[in-house]
Formats: C-alpha cells, sequence, structure tokens
C-alpha cells in the first residue's frame, strides 16, 4: 500500500461507526487510501490463588492446563471477533466511497505499534473512548497516544455529520502553527469556512491573529476573526463553539512547556474532556 494513509483505530465500541465515517471522510477529501486497525493488547488476569494447601498437586496442575486452555482459547474468540469487526469496518468505508482500504490486526502495544508505523501515517482516527469506557470517560491509551505521536490526531467523540464550519484555536505556539498550515494545505480543510480564535487576553493576542489571518487569506481560506479575551481558555473555546455550531475544531495539542501543564492543566487534555465535537490535534 502507498505510505500516508489515514488510519482508522477500531475496537467496536460504540464510537467505531464513526471512526469509520469521517476516515472515509477524510480519505474521499484527500485522496489518501485508508487503513484500519484493529489492536489487541494483552491484559493480565486477576493472580490465580494459591491452592496448593487445598487440592493435590495432581488435580493443580490439571486445573492449570484447564486455565491455560480457557485462556488460549478466549485469545482466539478476539481475534475472530475482531477480524469480523475490521470486516464490518472495511465495509462501512467503502459504502462511504473509498476502494482503497487495507486491514490490520496487531496485538501487542497500541502506542508502540503507531509510533513503528508512524511514518506512513497521514492523519489518525481514534474514538474519544473505547469499548470499556462509559460516556463522558475518555480512552485509556488516548493522551499517550496523542502525546507520542507527531502526526495529526483527528479525536471522535460523536456521529458523523460532514464539518460546515471549523475553529481554529490560535495561540502562535509551534503546534497551534501546525494547525494553521494543516488548514491551509490540506484538502480536508481549506475549503470549509474557519473560525479563527484566540482565547486569552495575552497582549500580543491580536498581532498573531492578524499574522494568522494573512496566512489563510493567502492560503484562500474564508475566515472570520474572533478574539476571546476573558474566562478560562477551555471554556471559552467549548462555549464559542456551541454558540457557533462548529463542527470540527483544530488546535495545536500539548504544550511545549511542562511546568505550566503541571500548574494550570493542559488545555488539551481540558478541551478532550468538556468539547462535544470532534478534535483535530496536531503536535
Amino acid at each position: 500500500m502507498n505510505n500516508n494513509y489515514i488510519l482508522g483505530c477500531i475496537d467496536g465500541a460504540s464510537l467505531t461507526t464513526a471512526v469509520c465515517d469521517y476516515t472515509a471522510w477524510l480519505a474521499g477529501k484527500t485522496g489518501a487510501p485508508v487503513k484500519l486497525l484493529h489492536n489487541l493488547e494483552h491484559r493480565p488476569q486477576a493472580p490465580l490463588a494459591d491452592l496448593s494447601g487445598s487440592i493435590g498437586l495432581g488435580s493443580q496442575e490439571e486445573l492449570l492446563q484447564e486455565l491455560i486452555n480457557v485462556e488460549q482459547h478466549r485469545s482466539r474468540l478476539l481475534l475472530e471477533k475482531g477480524k469480523l469487526m475490521l470486516e464490518a469496518a472495511r465495509q462501512r468505508v467503502a459504502a462511504g466511497g473509498v476502494s482503497n482500504i487495507e486491514t490490520w490486526q496487531r496485538n501487542g502495544s497500541l502506542q508502540e505499534t503507531l509510533i513503528e508505523h508512524e511514518q506512513d501515517i497521514r492523519i489518525l482516527v481514534m474514538g474519544a473512548r473505547g469499548e470499556e469506557h462509559r460516556e463522558g470517560q475518555l480512552g485509556a491509551h488516548l493522551e499517550t497516544v496523542i502525546r507520542s505521536l507527531h502526526k495529526p490526531v483527528l479525536v471522535v467523540n460523536k456521529a458523523f455529520s460532514a464539518p460546515q464550519k471549523i475553529m481554529l484555536a490560535y495561540d502562535g505556539e509551534e503546534a497551534s502553527r501546525k494547525a494553521l498550515n494543516m488548514v491551509v494545505s490540506s484538502p480536508a480543510l481549506r475549503d470549509i469556512h474557519c473560525h479563527l480564535v484566540y482565547a486569552g487576553d495575552d497582549v500580543s493576542a491580536e498581532s498573531l491573529l492578524a499574522e494568522a489571518s494573512a496566512n489563510l487569506t493567502q492560503g484562500g481560506v474564508a475566515h472570520q476573526i474572533v478574539h476571546l479575551p476573558k474566562g478560562r481558555s477551555e471554556e471559552q473555546l467549548c462555549q464559542y463553539q456551541a454558540q457557533q455550531n462548529i463542527d470540527l475544531t483544530v488546535m495545536g495539542a500539548y504544550s511545549h512547556h511542562p511546568l505550566r501543564g503541571i500548574l494550570l492543566g493542559s488545555l488539551t487534555a481540558k478541551m478532550l474532556q468538556k468539547t462535544q465535537q470532534p478534535l483535530l490535534l496536531l503536535r
């Protein structure tokens, strides 16, 4: 398969369908091939009790062998379940008009799998939560994956709807500039009306917005400029997103200043928790 594919991570959770639909949308807009990944991680079971004092050695060995057989059978079932999910996902993406699709099943750490193949990923699409998480919870691997990769990650938290308006949350940092460049250059984003938003009372806000606006204008991106000077950034951004019916927010992910993140908390993590719309994150 060609490099630079759209990679959709599926696990059978309620957001799997949305992941497939957003993956198909991105592939249709960019012309990139699609790869669908189902990753199986070993989840250690509760330790077995020491039964040597209550049953004989022979009986203990028989029981342990039976437990091993059960675990092997469970692993085979999980593999088969994964294959069925991948085929259903492939059909879903194909129904969205995509023909170049590959399915992929891996065992081991999701983070290691993605880092190993990072150079071939154009955009990663993930659900905000996995099959074991309730509504409002974030997936166990989500923040780790976002922090580990230097490729765009689209975090899906709702059923698919083709974006009509996007918000670019801009602060002038390196990751934010990458987000700006993606809005300008990506076939999936540059034709969508953009709300260029700065949240905060920094004295340089106006000049940063003017600079970003010039780049958007040069790239032919229709946009409007918004400065939200008061309040907590994540609350301001989420409130504006809801008021303006923003379909997709594009922003830099995680500050390069770890002390600031420790003291103030990560804006990225707060946005992941609070937003009701998908986030496209760049580091």
